[in-house]
């Protein structure tokens, strides 16, 4: 079921991506950069977009504390095009640091590896009450 949630996510996310328009940035600052500097620029993007995709999936009228990950998965997918405009951000970033191409390759490899697990545990501390 991931892999079809992937493949759901990617086909969403080459319809998104294609109007995406590039962002030109003086490559020498970028590539001074360590790789934890580098990660530390890219993390408030990675924090926005996945709490965006937590928002829509909390907000969804199918989610339920006790749905199985596959269907928390089409959740997921689902709620790609309300939060297109920070995934883009992330994707441009990822490719200022790290090289052109390498910002697809993190959403689909590495971020969406994490990002069931962390919109589960994110959505179910949401839904608990406040003391």
């Amino acid at each position: 079921m991931i892999l079809e949630a992937a493949f759901g996510m990617s086909l969403v996310l080459k319809v998104s991506l294609d109007n995406a328009t590039p962002v030109s940035v003086d490559p020498a600052v970028w590539t001074q950069m360590s790789v934890p500097q580098k990660d530390a620029a890219l993390l408030p993007m990675v924090r926005k977009a996945t709490a965006c995709i937590v928002r829509q999936v909390a907000a969804d009228r199918r989610y339920r504390p006790d749905m199985a990950p596959d269907k928390i998965n089409d959740l997921i997918v689902d709620s790609v095009t309300a939060c297109r405009g920070s995934v883009r951000a992330m994707i441009r970033v990822h490719d200022r640091l790290y090289g052109k191409g390498s910002g697809e390759a993190f959403l689909l490899g590495p971020y969406l590896d994490v990002l069931p697990a962390a919109v589960i545990r994110q959505v179910k501390l949401k839904a608990r009450p406040q003391r």
